[in-house]
């Protein structure tokens, strides 16, 4: 190539450079000036925090409340519940002693109807029992000794094998599954 013409290429070469470097500058320019626009003032993001944070209270605040108030209602509700806890059972019995009071004011002297009025008393306080899942333990001759529903009050000489029911002194009853008295029996020993 001939001087000339490397001469030319290389002043094509730095108007380019320069019209690339004008453009971008340009650009940049239009950019920064937009960028400056979009970005809000200082105060304003502060007015924007503020307003943030006193949202973020406020809802601080209102679970907070939200909180109390079920923890309130929450005891109540417990507190209710000792209160009235034997209420079901309660209603239960009073058929019993209407029965029993009915039984009182019989002034017939006859025994049979005395007997009468007791059974249906009976059978009152049984269905109270059923109402409220009050079960009866009532072991049979020959049970096992179990120590968790049973009391041993007497130990008798006996053929049975040892540590085996042999009578029911009284018995004993459960409250859902709970031992509200174990049954008083007499149980086997070896014979001496």
């Amino acid at each position: 190539m001939s001087e000339q013409t490397q001469q030319q290429n290389s002043e094509e070469a730095v108007e380019n450079v320069e019209a690339v470097e004008t453009v971008e500058t340009v650009g940049n320019a239009d950019g920064v000036q937009e960028q400056a626009a979009a970005e809000p003032a200082y105060e304003d993001l502060q007015a924007r925090i503020a307003e943030l944070e006193a949202q973020l209270k406020d809802e601080q605040l209102r679970a907070l409340a939200n909180e109390q108030n079920l923890r309130r209602r929450h005891q109540q509700e417990i507190a209710d519940t000792h209160k009235f806890a034997g209420q079901k059972f309660a209603v239960e019995m009073l058929p019993v002693k209407d029965y029993l009071e009915m039984a009182l004011l019989d002034q017939s002297g006859n025994f049979d109807a005395l007997k009468m009025g007791v059974q249906m008393t009976l059978n009152e306080l049984q269905k109270a029992f059923d109402a409220t899942q009050i079960k009866e333990i009532n072991p049979k001759a020959g049970d096992k000794l179990d120590p968790n529903i049973h009391q041993a009050m007497q130990a008798v000489a006996s053929e049975q094998e040892p540590n085996t029911v042999v009578g029911v002194m009284k018995k004993g009853y459960t409250l859902s599954d709970r031992v509200l008295r174990p049954a008083m029996v007499t149980v086997a020993q070896k014979e001496a």
